[in-house]
């Protein structure tokens, strides 16, 4: 038997840790009313970090066999919920099966479908913020605290061949444990790639300091971790000196956001350029709200503009 209640309306699921406190049940509303989903409304599923895998497949089934919920965003339990229920889905998408995850479910034509949206999502923020060529013109180093997904999509969409000379001279990914990292290194393999990695294991974060002071000047260094949302603290230590002109983002918009402090800390004296997690926010939810109710949203222009100064009115932004 299954406690979750039968839709009513439309429903898009939102599957993560702190669901409640997510800018997205405010927001999502005033999008669909924007974008003409009638009746439909947003649910949050919590579970615990690296929950049973028993819980997950009671969420992917009622999905599934519910009428009126048509899909779902997973965060954080991304990794963990494909490894409980792959064998659940009846499509998995080309970015799902290389990274073993999935970021967002949905139905088509009568088949359950998984997706990892976070390829696309992540990369129009990166792209975003840096620029065209902003790695062909630095040589910078990329350094990306956490071994999940958001790390594993980050550096598909920046080590890619088909990039040309714009990839980073180097890339260093950390993680608490072990073998998130033998999991990533295992899919970095199959990515055509000629950047090198270096894979640190970085229980503390003095650990994480260490790589941040061998980093080259225009780094890019990113809090992947969920800490300062999902859970308390940061990646680094307040001794922690980020490499000059380097650029700074957390993939959180929420929370204590104690990394980002650390870094406004340094702005001035280190020329550092500071990205919080919002437009990752803005392209996450709307790839996948297209993808589950099946309408198109484009990810630049006016109509984008539009959607993320609604979202920057619901959520008092």
């Amino acid at each position: 038997m299954t406690h979750y209640k039968p839709a009513t309306e439309p429903t898009l699921y939102f599957i993560g840790v702190t669901t409640a406190k997510s800018s997205i049940m405010k927001v999502f509303p005033a999008w669909a009313e924007f974008l003409g989903l009638k009746d439909a409304v947003i649910k949050g599923i919590d579970f615990k970090l690296h929950d049973d895998p028993g819980a997950y497949r009671a969420a992917v089934e009622f999905i599934r066999d519910d009428p009126l919920s048509l899909g779902a965003l997973v965060t954080t339990h991304k990794i963990d919920l494909f490894a409980a229920c792959k064998d659940m889905f009846d499509v998995i998408d080309p970015h799902a099966t290389l990274m073993d995850e999935t970021s967002c479910i949905s139905k088509r034509d009568g088949k359950l479908v998984c997706h990892a949206k976070d390829p696309i999502s992540s990369g129009l923020s990166i792209d975003g913020f840096l620029g065209d060529g902003y790695f062909a013109r630095t040589g910078a180093d990329l350094f990306s605290m956490g071994a999940g997904g958001s790390t594993i999509a980050l550096t598909w969409h920046l080590m890619r061949r088909s990039r040309g000379a714009d990839v980073p001279g180097r890339i260093v990914v950390s993680n608490r444990s072990q073998h998130r990292l033998d999991e990533i290194k295992r899919i970095h393999a199959g990515i055509e790639s000629d950047v090198p990695v270096e894979y640190v294991l970085a229980p503390k974060p003095q650990d994480n300091d260490a790589v941040l002071a061998g980093l080259r000047e225009g780094s890019l260094v990113i809090n992947a971790t969920g800490l300062g949302k999902d859970a308390p603290g940061s990646p680094l230590s307040d001794a922690a000196v980020f490499p000059k002109r380097s650029v700074v983002w957390d993939l959180n918009y929420r929370g204590d956001l104690i990394f980002l402090d650390q870094a406004k800390a340094q702005q001035d004296a280190r020329g550092l350029q500071i990205e919080d997690g919002w437009t990752y926010f803005l392209h996450g939810w709307t790839q996948v709200i297209a993808e589950v109710f099946n309408i198109e949203i484009p990810a630049s222009g006016r109509i984008f503009d539009r959607i993320s100064e609604i979202a920057r009115e619901a959520a008092g932004r």
